[in-house]
């Protein structure tokens, strides 16, 4: 974290527009079918600032793809060869983490509990046809709220113990979520254990539990494992961003996730899933993540887009852009969190107050834990 704060401080000092505008442009290219690059010459930017950028934000590989599209434009030196360095990184982490999946996969299977995997390789091969489009350190597993401690049971019995830091009330009950780790020699291997899918201080789905009922069988190494459905990866993906604005965290890899799966809806899918947030109580939490992939990607022209235009319209798209990739910026006006939950909430006076109620309750919790473990 002292890391990234660093990173931080630095990238805020330097400003960093061309370079944010640089990103942008690579990220447009690669999900602009057809387009190529530039053959102008390599613009005057920083390429150690780009490199942080495209970290942060995890959108490297993007990058990579957009600028090896012939006829290969010129690029900044040294910007290749990172970038490539970073993919070989890419493919290792995940490669281990696919690994462990198929074992986590066969542990809980064997133990008849009901899960469904989330994010990840899995997800990006789905959306890119490429299991090694953004580094995954853990494997994130959903099941239900009755299956979590024998879940966590059949993960310790294949070596995984729970982390330290997750033990607190405030990591199971209001996080809904733990930690666990297995070290083999010098390699750990993460799972995020999960029965809630949202933190305090943005809507929660209202049926959680309905991500298991909707799940695929996704082919995998000869196999098949559970998948969370089409219309629940776009969902996801946008709460995920709405939990990074709410954490004020770079979320541009979130956002071109969100962009890769409307993009395979025809305009009754898209109706399905305006209905199906809905009736989840996220359809602002949709629209927003909506919004946000038009404001860093460029308008789609569909009917999910022609609805997201009003949602937080008092943030400004330039605003809006800079609060997705480098919210670190200094001058940012963040809206008040709870004016940002109380439009996530679609203005609703019961729900608002609950989740408030909610966030405050998480907050204390959190607060007293981090008092008892100094």
């Amino acid at each position: 974290m002292a890391l990234q704060e660093g990173t931080f401080e630095r990238l805020r000092a330097a400003g960093c527009a061309d370079e944010m505008a640089y990103v942008q442009a690579c990220l447009r290219l690669f999900f602009a079918s057809g387009a190529s690059p530039s053959t102008a010459p390599a613009p005057a930017i920083s390429v150690a600032d780009v490199c942080d950028i495209a970290r942060l934000n995890k959108v490297a590989t993007f990058i990579l793809k957009a600028l090896s599209r012939p006829p290969a434009g010129e690029t900044p030196p040294g910007l290749l060869e990172w970038l490539d360095t970073y993919r070989r990184r890419t493919i290792a982490m995940n490669s281990s983490g696919i690994m462990d999946s198929m074992a986590i996969d066969k542990a809980l299977r064997g133990s008849g509990i009901d899960f469904v995997f989330l994010k990840g390789p899995l997800q990006q091969q789905l959306l890119y046809g490429d299991h090694f489009m953004k580094p995954s350190g853990d494997v994130d597993i959903l099941v239900s709220p009755v299956g979590f401690f024998r879940a966590r049971d059949a993960l310790r019995s294949i070596g995984y113990e729970v982390a330290g830091k997750s033990r607190s009330v405030w990591w199971v009950r209001f996080l809904g979520e733990q930690h666990m780790v297995r070290s083999q020699g010098r390699k750990l291997s993460t799972v995020d254990l999960h029965y809630r899918l949202q933190q305090p201080g943005s809507p929660s789905p209202r049926d959680t539990e309905g991500f298991l009922r909707r799940k695929r069988a996704l082919a995998i190494a000869g196999s098949s494992v559970p998948f969370i459905s089409a219309s629940d990866t776009l969902l996801l993906s946008c709460i995920s961003v709405a939990k990074a604005l709410f954490n004020r965290e770079p979320c541009a890899g979130y956002v071109c996730d969100i962009r890769a799966a409307a993009s395979r809806l025809s305009e009754a899918e898209q109706q399905t899933v305006l209905d199906y947030a809905a009736e989840q109580g996220l359809a602002d939490t949709l629209l927003l993540g909506l919004r946000v992939a038009d404001v860093l990607l460029g308008g789609a022209g569909t009917l999910l887009s022609d609805r997201a235009t009003r949602i937080l319209s008092r943030i400004g798209n330039e605003d809006l852009f800079h609060m997705v990739i480098a919210p670190w910026l200094s001058s940012l006006r963040w809206p008040q969190r709870r004016t940002v939950l109380w439009e996530l909430c679609g203005r609703e006076p019961v729900r608002y107050l609950t989740e408030a109620g909610w966030a405050a309750s998480a907050d204390l919790s959190r607060r007293i834990f981090e008092r008892e473990s100094r």
